[in-house]
């Protein structure tokens, strides 16, 4: 320290001043600690700031500025930066780093000392012409910049350097360049270091998308949105996009690329699948090992080719091994007895590798021979396999209709999805049958005797001797033209019969086989007879009889179904009388308390046959002339609503709304606008909208409700944007809580829950209103109301709901958790300028909505759980209920805020307990007021309780002259005074 001429402090620089890692996503226009040569800053007047250049130990030069006229009065030093180009920038920040002595350290010093100095800024295209007269009023003011560490002379002594760090935003920028001034009024300055800088998203790679370099908007609440370009060899399945947000930070991620065929994902980028893999679909896969029996010998494959002797079916997919076909059917054998022959054989020791074997029957008949070739032929077609010849799945076969005394020769081969597809032979076994061993046809010629139209009288004589008695005779027959796909028989036990249920003018084969103790012999050869032709006047009589038939039959029934109804009518009128009569005193019974449960049970409009007498039920009339209409407040569907006066006699006047029902309506208008009436009537609860009653009875048709000052939520929080404390917006959410509790234990659901259907009284008390889209739940918990039609608000509404119309008391539970952000945000809209669709994508890719600001992080951990995708993780009601009365009981678990935690707890029963504050610092702090620290000191405030009276002229007394710091810190104050109360009440002590 000296004191010749003037007051001077020696800065004693620390390595840490010019460490500075940086970040990605800011852009430095200007950066004292980097320059090189000489800064040229200028300075009014020349005798004011100081301007110091030191080396460092690596030669490198550092740049200060200094001020410390504390012994003179009406400083007024001035020190302007260089010209600094903007670039990109809409909206720039400056970082100062500085020392700054504290007044009370200096000795001598009266009023003339000030810890405070002022930041300005100039905005210009081109660099100002040397010798510009400078000129203070061309400069904006950006802010007044006071430390929150001060040194003294011991600190000086020690060599301890108290470093202050401030960050001002600067804009919005719209000329080409700008220049920073710094003023001192008073003050003992040092000047470490000026960072000029603007934020920027950076270039990315996202879901296999290039993003570019983005620089927010000057508009701090919207978003950026970018479309990224898919990387090499990748291609687009939704359009990539990403959302730039003011600090620099990408958000809400959407659509993606995938990598083309024959490329894998790696680090980001689509790298070629390496010899002997493969990849034949486009996608995030990786590449594929070749399966067995094939390779692939080059980059990029899209399929690995078979070896030599295996095969793919046309059917089979590239991941799939190359196979071969069978080899033959194995310990192929006969077996004949008096009415089949059986083939019967093993599968193949060799399948090829598949598992798609199946069989095929060929059959050749050879009975005779030239020479010593013998002479074969196709087995005649009358020859039947059961169940088929071709395309056998099993490994044995029945045949019947065969020749006796002849020899057939089968082959059975083994067939796979690629025989045929190669060059081998056919997977053959063969066997050779004589039928020599097979039973006689004892059966002779079989003549027709007769025929009708449906039916043919058949007998036959025998050939031969039967071997021992014949027990029945089998008849099988089958029309011509059907080709034996589908046959009938029937059974005698004399040599002969008549065949019946037959088609008029229609050809029949017939077969005759005899059945003796040793079994069935073979059938006898093949008869075709023909049914007589049908007689059109027997046709025309038969018509005319049903006609007639079915005249008398239609008359009977005609007088039946009326003597039915003539009885019936009176019973149904009783039984529609006693219905009534019940359902009035079923409703009066959940209208009223319930002794047993306590719980109102919702009785849904909807189940009304007439829907008048649900209005007449649950809403009260009332004579029109109680109500004076005021003035119209806004339209709704249906009709005006407006504002006035309930006078009912006897009672006070009370303010209410008034929802018309414009003229020329329809019935079904007027019913869907009394529906809304016959709901709220069964409410009863301080935070649901109250229904008055309602004007049915003459024109216009209206609905009254209490009046609610304040109107809808989100308008009312947008035009009152940081006017309350945190725990005032937790009552209003407790108060929508209450509201919504009582519903869920009624079993109902409201489909619409949004800021914009809260209603707010001028007491801040809100209520649970506009009923339009609600529905009935069953007794059961887990029910949930499928969506028929209509709108469905997509910001508010669970996924379950989007999807598959699917609501629930779980899905208004999603829309508290919206609601929740909406209050906190002051009625932003949630997830901004997003498309509906967006907004969908990104729910389900898993991205929620990131905390307002200023937002403790209970409350944001109490909306994501609200917004847990599977429903039954969801808190109900009543939970969520509880827990926000935790916090208004403990409002010290409101002061930490989520941009001061790095992780949430898994759940809000696992919050801990924050400490209350213990200090002015912490509470100053809390409110990014801790400059102000000094002022409260100075003035004797050092506890919670001395501040918890203080008033706007309090504030104002102790040196803290700006508006709007003086209005947020009496604001906190409030808040401070309630949240005392509160934990006095708790018997807690600060």
């Amino acid at each position: 320290m000296c004191f010749g001429g003037k007051y001077c402090v020696f800065l004693f620089l620390l390595e840490s001043i010019l460490s500075d890692p940086g970040t990605t996503n800011r852009v430095v226009l200007l950066d004292t600690t980097t320059v090189l040569g000489e800064l040229d800053w200028k300075t009014y007047p020349v005798n004011g700031w100081d301007a110091i250049t030191e080396m460092d130990e690596q030669n490198r030069p550092i740049h200060t500025f200094q001020v410390c006229h504390v012994m003179e009065p009406n400083q007024n030093n001035w020190l302007r930066s260089g010209w600094i180009q903007r670039q990109a920038a809409q909206r720039v920040y400056v970082e100062l780093r500085f020392t700054l002595r504290d007044c009370n350290s200096i000795p001598w010093v009266s009023g003339t000392c000030k810890e405070t100095f002022n930041l300005f800024y100039l905005q210009t295209d081109e660099p100002l012409p040397a010798g510009t007269r400078f000129r203070t009023s061309d400069y904006a003011k950006v802010d007044t910049i006071a430390a929150d560490e001060s040194f003294t002379q011991t600190d000086l002594g020690d060599r301890v350097l108290r470093l202050n760090t401030e960050v001002r935003e600067v804009g919005p920028v719209t000329h080409k360049g700008f220049y920073l001034a710094f003023q001192d009024v008073g003050a003992c300055i040092a000047l470490v270091s000026v960072k000029v800088f603007y934020k920027r998203c950076p270039s990315t790679l996202r879901n296999l998308a290039a993003f570019p370099d983005t620089v927010p908007h000057m508009d701090s609440s919207s978003l950026v949105e970018v479309r990224g370009a898919c990387v090499e060899n990748a291609e687009e399945r939704d359009t990539p996009k990403l959302y730039c947000g003011a600090d620099g930070d990408w958000l809400v991620p959407l659509g993606r690329c995938v990598c083309s065929i024959g490329h894998e994902e790696m680090d980001g980028y689509c790298r070629a699948c390496k010899p002997g893999s493969f990849k034949a679909y486009a996608g995030n896969t990786k590449c594929s090992k070749c399966p067995p029996h094939s390779s692939s010998h080059d980059q990029a494959a899209t399929i690995c080719h078979c070896d030599k002797g295996f095969y793919r079916a046309i059917k089979d997919s590239s991941a799939m091994a190359c196979t071969r076909p069978p080899s033959a059917p194995r310990n192929l054998a006969s077996l004949i007895n008096d009415t089949a022959l059986f083939l019967q054989w093993m599968p193949p020791s060799d399948t090829g590798g598949r598992k798609d074997i199946t069989y095929n029957i060929l059959c050749q008949r050879c009975d005779g021979s030239i020479g010593d070739v013998t002479q074969c032929e196709p087995c005649e077609p009358d020859l039947r396999f059961i169940p088929r010849s071709l395309g056998l799945t099993g490994t044995s076969v029945a045949i019947i209709d065969y020749a006796t005394h002849a020899n057939y020769t089968f082959h059975v081969e083994a067939v796979n999805g690629v025989s045929g597809l190669g060059v081998a032979a056919r997977s053959l076994a063969n066997v050779t049958v004589n039928t020599h061993q097979a039973g006689p046809a004892l059966v002779g010629v079989v003549r027709k005797d007769w025929a009708t139209q449906n039916s043919i009288a058949l007998s036959w004589s025998q050939v031969e001797q039967p071997p021992s008695d014949i027990v029945d005779y089998e008849v099988k027959y089958y029309e011509k033209e059907q080709e034996q796909l589908s046959y009938s028989s029937t059974r005698t036990k004399t040599p002969s019969v008549v065949v019946t249920g037959l088609r008029p003018s229609t050809v029949y084969v017939f077969h005759v086989r005899a059945r003796t103790a040793a079994g069935y012999t073979a059938y006898s050869p093949n008869f075709v007879f023909a049914t007589a032709a049908e007689d059109p006047d027997i046709a025309d009589q038969g018509q005319v009889l049903v006609v007639v038939t079915a005249s008398v039959g239609g008359f009977s029934l005609l007088v039946i179904l009326t003597l039915f109804l003539l009885i019936t009518g009176r019973c149904q009128g009783y039984i529609k009388a006693r219905m009534k009569s019940e359902e009035k005193r079923r409703t009066r019974f959940h209208s009223g308390h319930v002794p047993f449960s306590g719980i109102k049970t919702y009785v849904d409009p909807d189940t009304y046959e007439d829907p008048t007498q649900a209005v007449e039920e649950f809403a009260k009339e009332i004579e029109p002339s109680y109500i004076c209409i005021e003035r119209v407040i806004g339209a709704g569907e249906f009709g005006e609503v407006c504002s006035g006066r309930l006078r009912v006699p006897g009672r006070m006047d009370i303010a209410v709304a008034i929802k018309t029902l414009k003229g020329g309506y329809m019935d079904q208008q007027r019913q869907d606008f009394l529906r809304e009436a016959s709901i709220m009537g069964q409410f009863n609860n301080p935070n649901i909208i109250r229904l008055e009653g309602v004007v049915t009875k003459s024109r216009p048709v209206m609905i009254v409700v209490e009046y609610m000052e304040n109107g809808a939520l989100d308008s009312f929080l947008r035009t009152r944007d940081g006017q309350f404390t945190v725990l005032q917006l937790v009552g209003m959410m407790r108060g929508i809580s209450v509201g919504m509790t009582y519903l869920s234990e009624m079993g109902y659901v409201h489909r619409d829950l949004a800021a914009r259907n809260i209603l707010v009284d001028e007491n801040l008390v809100c209520k649970v209103s506009d009923f339009g889209m609600s529905r009935i739940l069953e007794d059961d918990s887990e029910a949930a109301y499928t969506a028929t039609g209509g709108k469905i608000p997509i910001r508010w509404t669970a996924p379950e709901a989007i999807a598959y119309g699917k609501f629930s008391s779980a899905s208004d539970v999603w829309s508290f958790g919206i609601v929740m952000w909406e209050v906190m945000s002051y009625g932003e809209r949630p997830y901004w300028e997003m498309s509906n669709q967006d907004v969908i994508l990104s729910i389900e890719e898993g991205y929620r909505l990131p905390a307002p600001m200023g937002c403790p992080v209970t409350l944001h951990q109490l909306m994501l759980h609200c917004w847990q995708k599977e429903s039954s993780q969801r808190p109900r009601f009543n939970n969520v209920l509880s827990f926000l009365d935790k916090l208004i009981i403990n409002p010290s678990s409101l002061l930490t805020l989520v941009k001061d935690v790095q992780s949430f707890p898994d759940s809000p029963e696992d919050m801990p307990d924050y400490p209350l504050f213990i200090s002015i610092g912490d509470w100053l702090d809390s409110i990014k007021m801790s400059q102000y620290k000094n002022n409260f000191l100075a003035a004797g405030y050092t506890t919670l309780d001395s501040i918890s009276t203080m008033s706007i002229d309090d504030i104002r007394r102790i040196g803290i002259c700006l508006i709007g710091h003086q209005r947020r810190i009496i604001s906190s104050i409030q808040s401070l005074r309630l949240q005392l109360h509160h934990i006095q009440q708790s018997g807690f002590q600060v």
